[in-house]
């Protein structure tokens, strides 16, 4: 049997995954980039995309965003400010939240509450252009 990678993904909440895998696709900023195991040691940003568990026939899909991802001599850590599996994320409710974040932009108060505002609007806006990609 081959030797694997082996892969875990953190973000705030939990420890989402734990396992020895076969190979991880990032989406870092600079592009995506697969990662097998005796990867040479790197660090990059994750940019809102896609990260792609291999591990058998279909691979597991997740949705990151914001965070880091750090290769060294064992293994793989994927630390994301947000990360959910695929078939998780329901569209409707980031609309519905969109809709929302953007009735909060025009309501806004003060420069500080629509920055506030625009910065949870345009998570969502990011966040949907990554779904849109993904179909």
């Amino acid at each position: 049997m081959a030797e694997k990678l082996h892969f875990e993904l953190v973000s705030p909440e939990r420890l989402l995954m734990s396992s020895d895998v076969d190979m991880v696709v990032v989406p870092g900023v600079e592009g995506d980039f697969g990662v097998l195991i005796d990867h040479a040691p790197a660090v990059s940003t994750l940019r809102a995309g896609i990260l792609e568990v291999h591990n058998g026939d279909e691979p597991q899909r997740l949705l990151v965003r914001g965070g880091f991802a750090e290769v060294n001599p064992e293994g793989l850590t994927v630390l994301a400010e947000e990360a959910t599996p695929l078939g998780e994320v329901d569209r409707a409710a980031l609309e519905a939240q969109l809709k929302d974040a953007n009735e909060d932009v025009a309501d806004a108060k003060d420069d500080a509450q629509r920055a506030e505002a625009e910065k949870a609007r345009d998570r969502l806006v990011e966040l949907l252009g990554v779904l849109d990609l993904a179909a």
